[in-house]
């Protein structure tokens, strides 16, 4: 006796299907029937089951058909994502070399051959901004906002960019690598000079500011001696004058101090060690306290706020920072300052203030060198001093950035990768 093939239960709909008409097709055999049942028997039960195998391919096939089209609309809104996004992604190994490198759907630039580059070496131009990549890559730890540096292999100008990435894990449950993106900033950077160029810029601006000092000391000297010897013949209004020139004799003395620290911060070595900040914090409060006796103000320091960095040049950028918001709280009834950490972010710090604040459509002038947005008769200063903080900072490997509204203070993040 010929027996008709079963229909598989643990199979998908499509296998059912299939076996379920290679039955139908065994019923349809006269010659293979006529030992059950007459062929009009065999019809009986055949063609309703045959209606109902219809329907099911039918549905099965129905199914297949808006599943492929729900996909289709998926990849086509994650297209048209990743297009308003903007955003490079990137895969690497468990060496952490690249897999690859995509550029933005719809963008000019072109995918990159970046197989078996290091991630360190394609995103940093600089032994302290590797190192710091190198240590978060190996510590396996997420990169949120990693300030880094670009330029895409086909053309076009160095900029900077914020990576972002998450560790992957195998079947086996091991480490298998880094799968992220990568967002290009606006601004390109300046092309890096040969070490020639730079050796030559900061021994120019080395002499240049020393060369200054000569007429300064001559306009100095000869004011004093102007005043001493002849000020009681001089009204009011004359010994006023005086007293300005030697004020912007000081000013300018101080400026000259000021650049040369700046000029020497490049070619300053790191020091790397474990710092306080909160600590570093309070002693420089108390410089802040002794210069200004007469002033009340409420400083806010979080406590255990660690890094690893020079703790000379870290101090350099808590003076800078503190100090500029103990002096725009000037005018303040109740001036308050903070130091704190910033939420989510670990390696991030804020200094923030209550004071005068600024516009923010000049925010970025406030990091170069003499740019000043309040007048010094408002607020002495020399200019230098964010320019300062930025290159300790980046030196570091992190960025330094600016939030402010006028008269409702201001906020200044810097970033300190675990070095």
């Amino acid at each position: 006796m010929h027996v008709a093939p079963a229909v598989p239960a643990r199979h998908g709909l499509a296998s059912r299907t299939a076996a379920l008409g290679a039955a139908l097709a065994w019923c349809a055999t006269p010659a293979q029937a006529a030992d059950t049942a007459s062929a009009s028997s065999v019809w009986a039960v055949a063609l309703p089951s045959f209606v109902i195998g219809a329907l099911l391919a039918l549905w099965a096939g129905r199914r297949h058909w808006q599943a492929l089209a729900a996909l289709r609309r998926s990849r086509d809104e994650l297209r048209r994502l990743e297009e308003m996004l903007d955003l490079w992604q990137w895969r690497s190994d468990a060496g952490h070399r690249l897999q690859t490198l995509k550029a933005p759907p719809g963008s000019a630039a072109e995918a990159e051959d970046a197989t078996g580059t290091l991630l360190w070496e394609r995103f940093t131009d600089s032994d302290t901004d590797a190192a710091s990549l190198r240590s978060q890559l190996d510590g396996r730890l997420p990169l949120q906002d990693v300030e880094a540096r670009f330029a895409p292999a086909h053309g076009g100008p160095t900029r900077r960019v914020r990576l972002q990435g998450r560790v992957c894990i195998d079947e086996a449950g091991g480490f298998a690598g880094y799968a992220g993106t990568l967002r290009v900033l606006d601004d390109p950077l300046p092309a890096a000079p040969d070490a020639s160029a730079e050796a030559e810029r900061e021994s120019f601006s080395y002499t240049v500011s020393h060369d200054l000092r000569a007429p300064i000391r001559v306009v100095e000297g000869f004011t004093k001696i102007l005043k001493e010897d002849y000020g009681h013949a001089l009204d009011r209004i004359g010994n006023d004058h005086l007293d300005r020139v030697l004020g912007a004799a000081a000013r300018m003395n101080s400026m000259i101090d000021a650049l040369l620290t700046l000029s020497k911060l490049s070619s300053q070595p790191l020091a790397r060690q474990p710092v306080n900040l909160s600590q570093l914090a309070t002693y420089v409060a108390e410089d802040l306290r002794r210069q200004s006796p007469g002033r009340e103000v409420l400083l806010h320091v979080e406590p255990g706020l660690q890094v690893t960095g020079d703790p000379t040049l870290l101090r350099l950028v808590l003076e800078n920072l503190l100090g500029n918001a103990w002096k725009y709280t000037g005018k303040c009834r109740s001036p308050e300052v903070w130091l704190e950490r910033r939420p989510q972010h670990p390696g991030t710090f804020t200094v923030r203030d209550n004071g005068a604040g600024f516009d923010m459509r000049f925010a970025e002038r406030l990091f170069g060198v003499f740019q000043r947005l309040h007048s010094a008769s408002d607020f002495q200063g020399t200019g230098i001093g964010l320019a300062t903080v930025r290159r300790i900072v980046r030196r570091h490997g992190g960025e330094v950035w600016a939030e402010a509204e006028v008269d409702r203070g201001a906020s200044f993040h810097f970033s300190i990768p675990p070095g």
